[in-house]
């Protein structure tokens, strides 16, 4: 029984390692002296067609500031449209994307009257697309959140590469705004920064991106699958079906967009939950991609998302196993025990004490984030669980993008 506890032990705690830490040191040591993709489009170039898809729902805080980013993008005129749609938002949504899509002719907008999930609505826009452009290779899809602000030259650094006939998925560089210290701000933006640091590498050792920033992307229209009407995260979806065939996915660091962060730590859990429970629905359904963790493909996976999403269990085992051992009177796993305990319960109370009294310091917070995260995730495991049967969603509070 004793061998048994420390073999689990040692598994869940060389897989929070593993994903972490390793993985990333490893990737960082591939990607040494690796090159971007060169074989892109120049401004002599005929460039392909590209429609832009974005969902919305009651984003008025934000809908002005992203239509004026939208038709700021510098793309060869008659070459971008835009296909947006309102999911039955209810405040002033519609009326403020309807004035702009009156002065654009290139603007098409759609105000659905019941609500279908983010989804639902991508899936109908770009039937929509489709049927005015075709689903072929030269007709490229930009997918787009209300809340991300994309640079000029952000849809030229994404379409460029698609001259390259193996790249099928483009991801942005998403920089995050508004930091504060008093929030999870600066705690959310390590952790994202980190993981664009890792996309992009996993692109440049294999082609093998796992899974852009929702926020904003590119693939090919002909690449396109459908996402199921109660799945949640739909980028995750698109791109291991691309994956499928064959295709390969890279990030750009040159096509940044910007998207202000969150600072509730109330927010934060319920969006990471709601993400969560879309990746066990994505684990279940391409399993065949990341088992056995051999190909690089399933390496990827594997490495970067499943043990992630395993996190909390790898948590909680750590803590029960060491508890048990503790009671023998080992001298380690007592201290590890104590350690464990401390690291999930003392350190998160710590950093809100702190917050009371006006002291923000990164490492209790950064702290605080990590344990909410692995709680939002087994909170997101229950919902699946229990069953998904819609995908319908609210905004996340964030600040208005200056």
């Amino acid at each position: 029984m004793t061998v048994f506890l420390v073999f689990l032990l040692w598994l869940s705690l060389l897989g929070i390692l593993h994903s972490y830490l390793f993985y990333p040191l490893l990737l960082r040591w591939l990607a040494r002296g690796k090159k971007p993709n060169h074989l892109v489009f120049t401004p002599k170039d005929n460039w392909p067609q590209v429609s832009i898809i974005m969902s919305a729902y009651n984003e008025q805080a934000v809908i002005r500031q992203k239509m004026e980013s939208l038709l700021q993008l510098d793309y060869p005129e008659g070459k971008l449209h835009f296909y947006i749609g309102s999911d039955c938002s209810s405040d002033q949504t519609n009326a403020i994307i309807a004035n702009y899509a009156a002065q654009n002719a290139h603007l098409h907008f759609f105000p659905f009257t019941e609500r279908r999930g983010k989804p639902g609505v991508i899936n109908q826009l770009t039937d929509i697309a489709i049927e005015k452009w075709g689903q072929s290779p030269e007709h490229i899809f930009i997918i787009t959140d209300a809340s991300v602000m994309m640079d000029p030259h952000c849809a030229r650094a994404l379409v460029r590469h698609f001259k390259n006939p193996e790249i099928d998925i483009v991801d942005a560089h998403m920089i995050h705004i508004g930091m504060k210290e008093e929030g999870i701000s600066q705690a959310e933006d390590e952790y994202i920064s980190s993981e664009v640091r890792l996309k992009h590498r996993e692109g440049l050792v294999w082609g093998k991106m796992i899974g852009p920033f929702g926020g904003c992307f590119a693939l090919r229209g002909n690449r396109f699958s459908r996402v199921p009407s109660n799945f949640l995260v739909d980028d995750f979806f698109i791109t291991m079906k691309v994956f499928e065939q064959g295709g390969k996915a890279i990030n750009d660091l040159e096509a940044t967009c910007r998207e202000p962060v969150s600072h509730e730590i109330g927010e934060e859990f319920r969006r990471k939950a709601r993400i969560s429970a879309g990746n066990f629905q994505n684990l279940t359904t391409f399993t065949h991609l990341w088992w056995p963790p051999v190909r690089p493909l399933a390496f990827a996976f594997f490495s970067h998302k499943v043990l992630r999403w395993l996190g909390p269990f790898f948590i909680l085992i750590i803590l029960l196993t060491s508890g048990l051992l503790a009671l023998g009177g080992n001298l380690f796993y007592t201290l590890l025990f104590s350690v464990m305990v401390g690291a999930v319960i003392m350190l998160p109370l710590l950093d809100v004490l702190f917050n009371s009294l006006g002291l923000n310091l990164l490492p209790l917070r950064g702290a605080r984030y990590f344990i909410m995260m692995n709680l939002a995730l087994l909170q997101g495991f229950i919902n699946f669980i229990k069953g998904i049967r819609s995908n319908v969603w609210e905004p996340t509070k964030r600040d208005r993008p200056s």
